[in-house]
């Protein structure tokens, strides 16, 4: 199927929809269906019926997808399939254990390496020194970089993995980055989600009284 572009909001959500499909029984129904797939998640039908259109045409009428390969459209589309290398900066708590998980495998990103300013021994992927980043990034054409330290070494740390050549950064750090239009910044900001999470438990409570 022809690539779309589609808006950053649809994928989010396609995440979402990959994750329920890998998550059903094997030994379950083959197909499912666009007002299923809503249903089990909460969402509108026609939402997910037009984001899976962009996807995949593999849709029919009073059967639904077949779920495998509407899993392997996703794949394709998200681009899971192709395995990015990465890199880290930040080899903190969070940091460590970013470079531990090892589900990154199934959305098709391999962090080769971490970077500090205190080098250590790791049981998996090495911690490396600061100085040695230019080199690593070039040497094996990283594109992507992913900050974990703290925010006031943020921007500096971000223009560093511009001069190597990184193309896309995954931001931990609380703070808004500096970057060139041709730079994406994608952040994870766990304050927005706190509040969210916050706000809704504040609403149940009221409901409640």
């Amino acid at each position: 199927m022809e690539r779309k572009d589609v808006s950053k909001s649809v994928l989010k959500r396609l995440p979402v929809y990959l994750s329920y499909l890998r998550g059903l029984p094997e030994n379950g129904t083959p197909y499912i269906s666009a007002t299923a797939l809503a249903n089990a998640l909460g969402m509108g039908e026609v939402q997910v019926r037009k984001d899976l259109a962009l996807v995949s045409d593999g849709g029919r009428p009073k059967i639904g997808y077949f779920r495998e390969s509407l899993i392997e459209d996703i794949n394709q589309f998200l681009g899971y399939d192709n395995t990015t290398d990465a890199i880290l900066v930040g080899a903190g708590k969070l940091g460590q254990a970013l470079l531990g998980y090892g589900g990154f495998d199934a959305y098709g990103l391999n962090i080769l390496a971490a970077f500090d300013v205190a080098p250590a021994n790791s049981e998996g992927k090495p911690i490396l020194p600061m100085e040695e980043l230019e080199s690593f990034c070039r040497a094996n054409q990283i594109l992507m970089g992913i900050i974990t330290v703290p925010a006031e070494y943020a921007q500096q740390v971000c223009d560093r993995l511009i001069a190597c050549g990184i193309k896309a950064i995954w931001n931990f750090a609380s703070v808004h980055l500096d970057v060139p239009a041709n730079i994406l910044v994608q952040n994870e900001n766990m304050a927005t989600s706190l509040a969210v999470l916050s706000m809704h438990l504040q609403a149940q409570i009221k409901d409640k009284k």
